[in-house]
């Protein structure tokens, strides 16, 4: 049988399923895409937590991206490429600007800070002509394709893994567990802080200018407190001791609405008692590898002792 004989064989039978993946991928994309897009937020904000910092400015530098790319596109000729690296540069900069004076703070305050500079970020959104005031921006070319947040997220994915078994990894779990034994090792507290806060930065800002290319619209309401909230929800959910558990919480908090669609009007009820459960029993996440060993462990104990009596009779 010839190449082209099986081929011809073959693809009618790979029909069926090209039409399927067609239907899916048309219905579908955007949520794929949101998965994408979650975990990048929730791998920005599980850098800060690293650092035992509680920011709540990711949704803040995400809406910063998300203009940024989307007024370079429009008004520019510039690639989408570049679009995207300015996406991560102008929040660095703020980062950079507002967390030196900001990050001498800790724990709620440090959080309340954070929110604040946030509502500040909303509102002057709302205010400027060019931004597009409350409307938004409006037409925004459909940039983002599948290949880009695989890339990104992908390339996240190891920048941190490597970080995290860096020198410098190591020195944000000294902060996080105690910042004055950290500062008495000779680790400069304040600059692992404030790296920290700007890597967080560029993570969301690369995001929010993904998501901006391919929901075509953007205003001020989608960076809004309810979306911080959600970004420190995903890192939580999911669990914030590797970076396995942000990865997870946000594809969870992604496909939750979709999979409890059929609780129409109870949809939101439903998806908090879930939150609350997983918080109340499971606080450490759903990704905890200790708890996934303790269990493994406890799994397995029992066929032990069955095990060594049937080696010790095997052998008399």
């Amino acid at each position: 049988m010839t190449m082209a004989s099986s081929l011809t064989t073959l693809l009618p039978m790979l029909s069926p399923l090209a039409d399927w993946w067609d239907g899916f991928w048309s219905t579908y994309n955007t949520v794929v895409f949101s998965i994408g897009v979650n975990a990048m937020l929730a791998l920005s904000i599980y850098i800060t937590l690293s650092c035992g910092l509680l920011s709540l400015a990711n949704a803040a530098f995400m809406g910063i991206g998300a203009y940024a790319a989307s007024l370079v596109t429009m008004h520019t000729g510039l690639p989408f490429g570049v679009a995207l690296a300015l996406a991560g540069l102008l929040p660095a900069l703020v980062a950079l600007i507002i967390g030196i004076p900001t990050l001498r703070l800790s724990g709620v305050y440090l959080a309340m800070a954070t929110l604040g500079f946030g509502e500040v970020v909303r509102v002057i959104i709302l205010n400027l002509d060019f931004t597009g005031g409350p409307m938004g921006i409006n037409g925004i070319p459909q940039k983002t394709a599948f290949w880009h947040i695989l890339l990104l997220l992908g390339a996240t994915l190891y920048l941190l893994a490597r970080l995290r078994r860096s020198k410098l990894g190591r020195a944000f779990e000294a902060i996080k567990e105690d910042d004055t034994a950290a500062r008495l090792m000779g680790i400069d507290v304040a600059s692992c802080k404030l790296l920290a806060f700007v890597i967080g930065a560029v993570i969301a800002g690369v995001a929010g200018g993904l998501n901006a290319h391919y929901t075509f619209t953007i205003g001020p309401g989608n960076y809004a407190f309810e979306n911080a909230v959600d970004i420190l929800t995903m890192a939580v959910f999911g669990g914030t001791s590797n970076l396995i558990g942000p990865t997870i919480g946000a594809t969870i908090l992604t496909l939750l609405p979709e999979v409890l669609r059929g609780f129409k009007d109870f949809r939101l009820a439903a998806n908090g008692l879930i939150l609350v459960l997983v918080i109340l029993y499971l606080p450490k996440g759903i990704w905890d590898p200790r708890r996934i060993r303790g269990f493994l462990r406890r799994h397995h104990a029992p066929l032990q002792p069955d095990a060594a009596k049937a080696d010790s009779d095997a052998a008399v």
